[in-house]
């Protein structure tokens, strides 16, 4: 399905990115994962290489433009081009109402949630107006659909992103640019778990009675549709958010 594509992934040490990177490199991808924990980055690399020995990695902050051109650039120098991103890196943010924000924690979740996007969009996408050719699956989420009490950077963020998708759509696909969002409801993956919320099972729990499918989302669940939207069977939608949430929006 990939074959002689470049696909480039952020967030990829863990989670949604590793996935993606794992489903992208079996379709025969190369693939070049980006993400601000370089060793853990390294390791998984390691994985996704032994399924397709096209992979590379590069430590990017997407939060930093320098850093964004870097890492389109290395995936150009090495494969030639860019065929298909999938810009998942972001951060979940303080748990707190929005009053009692600060300034810095504001900041710190747009700037990489929604301005970090745009910065990878910015660099992606003349790589591939050169191509003729492109797909970008931004990773939004549910909270970008609707409000959640005490994520108010990240509910902005999110549904930023949403808007930021259906207005590049309409820019660049008629020059062969698809771009598309993604929204995963809660999702088990180490952000969750690093925020106290899969491993105390009363909070496990109260996340899993949100979804009318009776459980949280897997990574790979998420994965699987990325490739999906990444790929030309998916060749007619653009500015789509296409919601992965067990029901959750139904409600």
């Amino acid at each position: 399905m990939f074959s002689e594509k470049v696909a480039v992934v952020t967030g990829a040490a863990s989670g949604i990115g590793l996935e993606a990177a794992k489903a992208f490199a079996h379709k025969g991808a190369a693939v070049v994962m980006s993400d601000v924990d370089e060793d853990r980055l390294k390791e998984s690399a390691k994985v996704v290489n032994m399924i397709n020995e096209k992979t590379l990695s590069i430590k990017a902050d997407i939060s930093s433009e320098k850093e964004v051109q870097q890492l389109v650039r290395f995936t150009v120098d090495a494969f030639g081009g860019l065929d298909v991103a999938c810009n998942n890196a972001g951060v979940g943010g303080e748990l707190k109402p929005t009053a009692d924000y600060t300034v810095e924690e504001w900041d710190r979740v747009i700037n990489i949630n929604l301005r970090g996007q745009w910065l990878c969009m910015k660099y992606q996408i003349p790589e591939m107006l050169k191509r003729d050719s492109g797909s970008i699956v931004n990773v939004a989420s549910i909270l970008g659909k609707v409000g959640f009490a005490n994520a108010p950077a990240y509910v902005a963020a999110k549904h930023g992103l949403v808007g930021l998708t259906k207005s590049a759509a309409l820019e660049y696909s008629a020059k062969g640019v698809r771009v598309n969002a993604i929204a995963p409801a809660f999702i088990e993956t180490p952000m969750l778990e690093r925020a106290g919320l899969t491993t105390d099972p009363e909070a496990k729990q109260g996340l899993v009675d949100m979804h009318p499918i009776g459980r949280l989302g897997q990574p790979e669940e998420v994965a699987h549709a990325i490739v999906w939207l990444a790929s030309d069977e998916a060749s007619f939608v653009t500015g789509h958010t296409l919601l992965v949430d067990g029901g959750y929006i139904a409600q």
